[in-house]
């Protein structure tokens, strides 16, 4: 945990201090407390810093997100993004955009809005069917509103198709101090909670009839843990777009580091070190250009999945 804490904070100050525009630890220190250095301040303090808090939050809410969901439906492909939880938080944002016109904070509360809504609609058409019902309906609903997205955009203009593009992939390009302070005053206010449901995540990834045996409520835990899940993949979204796969590696990674155990926090941390290491590839990949963080989270996540798949598939013939 130690160790993984560290590395977050490098990768922090390397995102901070490093790349395109380098600065000096002493003129870092000197902007902290309020000197104007011409030209580094305002890249700094307004660009680099920003970026790189917001993707070190972001990155912290989609790992416990994950883990949240992998752990309480025993499989590694329920992840936020695999099941279409931050797709419905992008669909939703799309269509505020393109249909109705609407611009800033809005966009964030119909980005959440979608998120609760997706979530509601595949627990509900999963009743009865298992965890591996609900991730195949899931699977299903991303797809939909993949689907939905890519129609939406055709129907914007030059300059929505612009703003459309961060709900397609998620980028922290535009990233600011109020998008910083809305995320992480939600964040401190959902950690409690997050934090009271930990006991029975331990519980219910024993199994549910393991988990009633040892007199958990079941149905509670699981309400309240998928509400925390929700918001915990919705939040970020809403701020950064669906930086696609974090989620879904935080968990995994996590577990392997603590020894074959879930852990919420370390997987804030594997999910934060993924963001904010991703990003540093996306601004300085590519001189004169800043991809978005998605893309390299993408390319990262896709062959871990594939090779899920596959050995999932290995383990089932097996069997």
């Amino acid at each position: 945990m130690g160790g993984m804490g560290l590395l977050v904070f490098a990768l922090l100050a390397v995102n901070v201090l490093l790349g395109s525009y380098t600065v000096t630890i002493p003129d870092f220190l000197a902007m902290l407390g309020g000197e104007n250095i011409p030209g580094a301040s305002f890249i700094v303090m307004e660009n680099k810093l920003p970026q790189a808090i917001l993707g070190l939050l972001a990155g912290a809410s989609f790992g416990v997100a994950g883990a949240i969901f992998q752990t309480m439906l025993r499989n590694p492909l329920a992840s936020p993004d695999i099941i279409g939880i931050s797709y419905g938080a992008s669909a939703t944002a799309v269509a505020a955009i393109v249909l109705f016109g609407v611009r800033g904070a809005g966009i964030s509360v119909a980005a959440i809005i979608g998120a609760l809504a997706v979530a509601l609609l595949i627990t509900m058409l999963a009743r009865g069917r298992g965890g591996t019902g609900l991730i195949l309906i899931g699977i299903g609903a991303a797809a939909f509103m993949q689907a939905a997205v890519t129609f939406l955009l055709s129907r914007a203009d030059t300059t929505s198709a612009q703003e459309i593009m961060v709900w397609l992939t998620g980028s922290l390009n535009s990233a600011n101090w109020e998008r910083v302070a809305i995320l992480a005053v939600a964040l401190l206010v959902l950690v409690p909670f997050t934090a009271a449901g930990s006991r029975d995540l331990r519980g219910l990834s024993l199994g549910d009839d393991t988990a009633a045996g040892l007199g958990f409520s079941v149905s509670r835990a699981r309400g309240l843990l998928t509400i925390m899940g929700v918001l915990l993949a919705a939040l970020p979204t809403a701020a950064a777009g669906p930086i696609a796969f974090v989620a879904f590696l935080s968990g995994p990674i996590a577990k392997r580091l603590n020894g074959g155990a879930a852990s919420l926090p370390l997987s804030a941390l594997v999910g934060a070190a993924i963001v904010l290491a991703a990003n540093f590839m996306a601004v300085n990949a590519i001189p004169g250009t800043s991809l978005p963080v998605g893309v390299v989270t993408g390319a990262l996540g896709a062959p871990f999945l594939l090779w899920l798949l596959i050995s999932s598939n290995r383990a089932n013939q097996g069997g």
